[in-house]
């Protein structure tokens, strides 16, 4: 984390150098996603004039964070003047899912954008063989959201940045490890498909905040691609013995053979919880699923956590 502040310190000297405006605009799309808080709190505390844009209306995040201007935006009413605001914007981060952003893109060249770090997943490789066609079509939007956003932003003198982090956990909020813990606490145990030795690297929710605001300052990112994961590795059986320890329960861990994952599959996505499970979910307990950090290590600094649990990361 030190390293980290020095990083961005060091990055806010060299706008100060350039000459950068020391009141630099900020837009934030996808603000109260699950990467949108942790970005806000690093914002926050920075002399940026930052605006997070939203569909509905909120009250808890407006209250958390008193110093950000929030607005509603609604792309229907794009001849709306209440859509349109007095001074550009030249930065962005977009926090939604990347293949929603081609919907933005009028928005964002209506305020002037000449900066945007978005958010993709390295889904874009690991789905696109699954023999679910849902997660083979999350995979397609993924890839083609990205190749959209640098088609417009190369016709509209925008740089970009596309960070593709691996397993998200942290806040009880995401649907990887969390789920894990919902599992262990309502049943005792965690079935696991055969071994379950397939490599896993997550990612704190924190670090990928961290990583957003360190591209954006980072001279070295402009127009590239990250994959972005934790700094440790480990297999998928060992990731869940650890959330039963991060609860302070002896690890129950149940092989389970593949006839029976796909019926519990089949039976539990009629509850609205589980929608999203599928059997490629089990099937990649044995796939190796890690990427190579160094090129965010060596263009803007990025260092990772390891992988240790605490309570407040889970339910």
């Amino acid at each position: 984390m030190i390293e980290k502040s020095r990083s961005a310190s060091s990055a806010l000297a060299t706008i100060a150098i350039l000459g950068q405006p020391p009141r630099q605009r900020i837009g934030v799309i996808g603000a109260s996603s699950f990467v949108g808080e942790p970005l806000l709190a690093r914002l926050s505390n920075q002399d940026w004039q930052v605006t997070a844009f939203m569909r509905r209306k909120l009250d808890e995040l407006p209250a958390r964070f008193p110093s950000i201007a929030w607005r509603e935006v609604d792309l229907s009413q794009r001849d709306d003047p209440s859509q349109a605001i007095e001074d550009n914007i030249p930065v962005w981060f977009y926090l939604a899912p990347i293949w929603t952003l081609p919907d933005y893109f009028d928005f964002l060249a209506a305020q002037g954008a000449r900066r945007i770090v978005a958010l993709s997943s390295t889904s874009v490789y690991t789905k696109g063989d699954s023999d679910d066609p849902g997660e083979r079509e999350v995979a397609r939007s993924l890839a083609e959201g990205e190749e959209r956003l640098r088609c417009w932003a190369q016709g509209s003198g925008v740089i970009w940045t596309v960070l593709r982090p691996t397993l998200i956990y942290g806040q009880g909020r995401d649907r990887n490890i969390s789920e894990i813990a919902h599992i262990i606490q309502k049943f005792g145990f965690f079935p696991l498909l055969g071994k379950a030795r397939g490599l896993r690297q997550p990612v704190h929710v924190e670090d990928v905040a961290e990583a957003c605001l360190a591209a954006f300052l980072s001279g070295k990112t402009g127009n590239r691609a990250y994959n972005i994961g934790g700094s440790e590795i480990l297999t998928y059986r060992e990731m869940a013995a650890r959330v039963f320890r991060a609860m302070d329960r002896a690890p129950r861990l149940l092989p389970v053979p593949e006839w029976i994952i796909q019926l519990g599959v089949t039976v539990i996505r009629t509850l609205p919880r589980y929608r999203y499970w599928t059997l490629g979910m089990a099937k990649r307990m044995n796939r190796d699923l890690v990427f190579d950090n160094s090129d965010a290590v060596c263009d803007f600094g990025y260092a990772p956590r390891p992988f240790r649990l605490t309570k407040s990361d889970l339910l």
